[in-house]
């Protein structure tokens, strides 16, 4: 065989090349004119390239004219159904030559029945929808078991309540519909094939089911505007796309090339154990099937045979070694399928200078030798640079909002309500619009003061619902709270009930991710993943795609927490394609661990209640204790001298910026006042600009505020600005406005440079000065009340960081224990090459390899997941890796400000606690300093925990685990540092450079695990007080299957190692 065997000893020796018959019509070998050759094309050139096979193909005039003895005869068949494919007679051909089949031929014709697939796939539980059947044997054919009422059919007493789906039996009928219930507006969408670019449409007069056939009613199952399609190749491998649904507005994204625009996504263990269970109830290899996420479960909704995912070259190049294995396994055993160190068709590739990179011991601090292994990596991570965060509040007495708020809270009228789908915040700006009046009236009474202030606030809720032209809740939220109530007489005559007469509208947006947000955290995202993982060649990736790496990210609620999240994962792992709020859902959210103050609630407003009094009385540095050389001791450190002098400067230059903002806005106003109060002004498509991490540059040409605010919004933020921070009836300041002017200063400063607002800058350094100040003091104005305010608010993230290093030491060590009792992992009679150029293991569950991931549903990973988990990790028996008990551990959590300064907080002053006394911080001296020093924690800051594992040390010893602390300041650069070799970047791009990681530790300082549970444990959550682990929705389709059902998945596959030769 012609250089067979992977680049073994084989070559040379004359073995005759295995023939691989693709037997399939012409179409889906090639694509004609296109720019991409089919994925089809691409997979046979690749296995060609190997030098073990000879690709025959039989051609269309054969396959439809010749008879199955004239065909060619090949040792492994490619064949399966399409459009006027003769699949009998390919099955009588398969029959008398007895081909290695990669798709068995016979199950194919399950697929052109949706009742069959439905059935196979509860037949081997996998989840589907809930869903049953109607079978109609002719046309409005009446069924005594089907009941259709304007809310629901019924199936044999079983209930769907709309919206639900309706899908034609035939799997070659794609036109399926979904019916809406009454109270969305009722209609139906027609979900068909793409014809040019549209793939839905809506039919709001449609409101009764189809009868002139036989079909399949199922739950609509809310996804989230995405559908996943998974592509199998052979039962241990699975690549993932997401994709706009049809479901959303039927309107095909697609890219400048014209394709449709998918998204790569990671597969959860169970997705991947549901693809492999797919491939094998229906012997296709190569299988497509489509996934549906809904509320943490996964289930499958169709499967649809033979595909390959398109245009993607690295897909191409796994399919093409997963295939190559499958023959080689079936029909030349005796031959090695390790895969060669360098594919054959990148022989002439230039080496990526990264690929050198030799191990680099433990990183940051120092080297303590080449027996240390990297076990864990923890990172606490605020979200990226993001839009000023805003709050209108008024009160509301008009009939039409309080009926819209009764509509939503079930009709109880002293229950708040909160509107955040689209459906709700439609309704609610189609009601604003009728309310605004079109034109102003005049200056007059007090009460015409208050309806203007009125009609103002009601103007700006209208503004923000119109702004970016779609809804979604990521952006804005709007609650309304009855206040006032009276007697009414109830409808039927019967008494009388309560009915709201007042409420109050507080309307949240702003707070968005920017594009200079999403581009800091996809370059943080790949900092790490070049910087964090010593010893990996190019990084994680290797590590990651090789089943050793166990990822899990985590997220607070909000929107921008998310986003970030996702473009850092992008970064991380190397993900292909735009980001967008799809990928959001790969993020776990856990809010009782990353959002929300309420626990310290009390003691902030303490805190600022003290700082108040510190900077209007000008007293300074008192209860210093005495300790000159801890200057962060003293009550209120870090906040200047002269603060007092400074807060009437402050509110001059704010009414100076105000004023300017209310010139442009008025000028904008009158332009809209022109116009109809239904010609919604689309100034900016957020959607659209989710993707993108640049700006956009015809904005800002035609002298227009960045991103999606306009000046109307714009001089809303700063009028807020004004009124809040000082008081002039009352003479006061408001000390917590401070962050706000200085967010809106540095965020002008940054995005809106283009202005040229007078007096901006000089705001900024003033804001700045203050803020630097204000900001760390208001969680504690001492250490131990920063200790005390830190404890609560991250007192579940420390528990959970507890719980992940305990996790990784327990596994670390039953793998040491193994090891050292058993040398089975050196059994293997495969090629040691060191593994950091070679291509995916052919074993893992994976979607595109190099983006697999254990990332599950789960909200906590607990000791009882690990042991599931490790079911999905690399098998050392199959490896092609150099150390396949390597194992390290990614735990990402993604908050806020208030989490970062909460978490820092205690471990720079948890030796103060009283139960720890005479302990040493946990940070060094000198990085006391530093910290006192960094005013500012800004945007991408991130805490990092790396935890090594040193293997040459008893087990039992203290020092077998050492941890390093480092930390960020992040985006920390003042946008009016115009010296730096960034100002380009930053007029350019709006974008802040992210600071370098520096040392909480110093040089050569070994803190043991033990030593950092001990100072964190009085702080944490203790584990015992989070929730009872239970089986994970993620999970319950696997681990809850009986044993029977496994092994018949295992005994059926039949390309099993050990399978005959001849594929049966």
């Amino acid at each position: 065989m012609g250089g067979g065997g992977g680049g073994e000893e084989e070559e040379g020796r004359g073995y005759k090349k295995i023939t691989v018959g693709v037997c399939v019509m012409e179409k889906k070998v090639k694509c004609g004119s296109e720019v991409f050759s089919a994925p089809m094309e691409q997979i046979l050139d690749r296995l060609k390239a190997f030098g073990e096979f000879e690709i025959i193909h039989f051609g269309e005039k054969v396959i439809l004219e010749e008879p199955i003895e004239r065909w060619p005869i090949c040792d492994c068949l490619i064949a399966f159904h399409s459009s006027g494919y003769p699949l009998e007679k390919a099955e009588g051909y398969a029959a008398l030559r007895k081909p290695f089949l990669v798709n068995e031929l016979n199950l194919q014709h399950l697929l052109h029945d949706r009742r069959k697939v439905y059935e196979r796939l509860e037949m081997y539980g996998i989840p589907v929808p809930r869903y049953a059947f109607v079978n109609r044997e002719v046309p409005y054919q009446e069924l005594d078991y089907f009941i259709e009422e304007e809310d629901y059919v019924e199936v044999n007493g079983n209930r769907f309540w709309k919206p639900f789906v309706e899908k034609p039996v035939d799997g070659d009928n794609h036109s399926i519909m979904i019916y809406y219930p009454s109270s969305a507006g009722s209609g139906m969408k027609e979900l068909f094939r793409k014809i040019g670019n549209r793939s839905s449409d809506f039919h709001p007069e449609v409101r009764r089911v189809r009868r002139e056939g036989s079909y399949i009613y199922e739950e609509f199952m809310p996804t989230g505007g995405t559908d996943v399609k998974v592509y199998t190749v052979g039962p241990e491998y699975a690549h993932a796309e997401a994709r706009k649904s049809p479901v959303v507005d039927g309107v095909v994204m697609r890219n400048p090339d014209g394709k449709e625009v998918r998204y790569p996504v990671l597969l959860t263990p169970n997705e991947k154990q549901m693809a492999r269970e797919v491939c094998i109830a229906f012997r296709q290899a190569v299988c497509g099937f489509d996934l549906l996420r809904s509320d943490g479960r996964s289930y499958v909704c169709d499967v649809n045979g033979w595909s390959f995912v398109k245009n993607s070259y690295k897909y191409y190049d796994d399919a093409a070694c997963v295939l190559r294995k499958m023959f080689l396994d079936a029909k030349a055993p005796h031959l090695s399928s390790v895969i060669p160190p360098t594919l054959p068709w990148k022989v002439n590739e230039p080496v990526q200078p990264s690929e050198g990179r030799t191990r680099q011991g433990s990183g940051i601090i120092g080297t303590f030798g080449q027996s240390e292994e990297l076990r864990c990596v923890i990172v606490i991570i605020r979200h990226g640079d993001r839009t000023p965060k805003q709050k209108v509040k008024l009160k509301v007495t008009e009939e039409k909002l309080l009926n819209l708020m009764l509509k939503y809270n079930g009709g109880r009228p002293r229950a708040e309500t909160k509107l955040k789908s689209a459906v709700q915040l439609q309704d609610l700006l189609d009601a604003t619009r009728m309310l605004v009046p079109c034109s102003r009236s005049g200056r007059g009474s007090d009460s015409e003061a208050e309806d203007l202030e009125h009609a103002e606030k009601l103007r700006q809720v209208k503004a923000v619902l119109e702004e970016g032209g779609h809804f979604s809740g990521i952006y804005r939220k709007v609650q309304l709270k009855p206040l006032k109530w009276v007697k009414v007489p109830k409808s039927n005559g019967e008494g009388e009930e309560e009915w709201p007469v007042e409420a109050l509208m507080v309307l949240k947006y702003g707070g968005v991710l920017t594009h200079a947000g999403r581009k800091q955290a996809e370059e943080l995202g790949r900092y790490f993943r070049n910087n964090m993982y010593p010893g990996e060649g190019t990084g994680l990736l290797r590590l990651h795609s090789t089943y050793r790496h166990d990822l899990k990210i985590y997220s607070s609620d909000e929107g921008r927490v998310q986003m970030s999240a996702a473009a850092f994962a992008k970064g991380l792992l190397d993900l292909e394609g735009q980001l967008t709020p799809i990928l959001v859902s790969l993020v776990s959210k856990d809010s009782s661990m990353l959002d929300g103050l309420e626990n310290a609630s009390s003691e902030m407003e303490e805190a600022k209640a003290r700082l108040n009094e510190i900077i209007t009385s000008g007293a300074r540095a008192i209860h210093s204790n005495g300790i000159s050389e801890c200057p962060w001791m003293t009550d209120g450190a870090g906040l200047p001298s002269n603060a007092s002098e400074l807060l009437p400067k402050l509110v001059t230059l704010t009414k100076k910026v105000t004023e300017q903002v209310r010139l442009l806005a008025k000028d904008e106003d009158e332009d809209l006042a022109e116009t109809s109060p239904y010609d919604v002004i689309l100034p900016y498509d957020q959607a659209n600009a989710l993707g993108k991490t640049n700006i956009d540059i015809d904005r800002i040409a035609a002298g227009l505020p960045c991103g999606s605010e306009g000046f109307l919004l714009m001089y809303a933020r700063w009028i807020k600005l004004e009124r809040d921070l000082y008081n002039e009836r009352k003479e006061r300041f408001d000390i917590t406005q401070i962050p706000d002017v200085y967010d809106s200063c540095k965020y002008d400063l940054l995005h809106n440079a283009h202005l040229n607002l007078e007096g901006l800058d000089e705001l900024f350094k003033v804001a700045q000065l203050l803020a630097d100040g204000v900001i760390p003091n208001e969680y504690g104005v001492n250490p131990k009340q920063k200790l005390k305010i830190g404890s609560k608010i991250a007192r579940r993230l420390l528990g959970k960081i507890l719980i992940d290093l305990r996790n990784t030491r327990e596994e670390a060590l039953n793998v040491a224990e193994l090891k050292s009792n058993q040398d089975q992992c050196c059994t293997s009679t495969k090629t040691e090459k060191d593994d950091k150029d070679f291509p995916p293991n052919l074993f893992i569950k994976s979607d595109d390899t190099r983006r697999s991931s254990t990332t599950s549903e789960m909200s906590m990973d607990h000791d009882d997941d690990d042991d599931k988990e490790t079911k999905y990790r690399l098998d050392p028996k199959y490896a092609n890796v150099k150390t396949p008990e390597r194992h390290v551990r990614t735990r990402l959590y993604f908050t806020s400000e208030s989490h970062i300064h909460s978490l820092m907080n205690v471990l720079r002053y948890c030796n103060l606690d009283e139960s720890l006394q005479g302990e040493a911080s946990l940070v060094c001296q000198t990085a006391l300093e530093r910290l006192y020093k960094t005013k500012e924690l800004d945007y991408m800051s991130y805490i990092v925990v790396r935890m090594f594992e040193n293997t040459e040390v008893a087990l039992e010893d203290p020092k077998r685990f050492r941890i390093e602390l480092t930390f960020s300041r992040g985006a920390d650069l003042s946008p009016l540092e115009m010296n730096d070799r960034n100002a380009a970047s930053l007029h350019q791009e709006h974008t802040l450079p992210i600071m370098g990681p520096e040392r909480l530790q110093e040089v050569g300082s070994y803190l043991t695990l033990e030593k950092m549970e001990k100072m964190l444990r009085p702080f944490a959550m203790p584990a015992e007080d989070f929730p009872p682990p239970s089986t994970p929705a993620g999970f319950s389709g696997y681990f809850s299957k009986s044993a029977s059902v496994l092994e018949r998945l295992v005994n059926l596959w039949p390309f099993h190692k050990n399978a005959h030769t001849n594929g049966k």
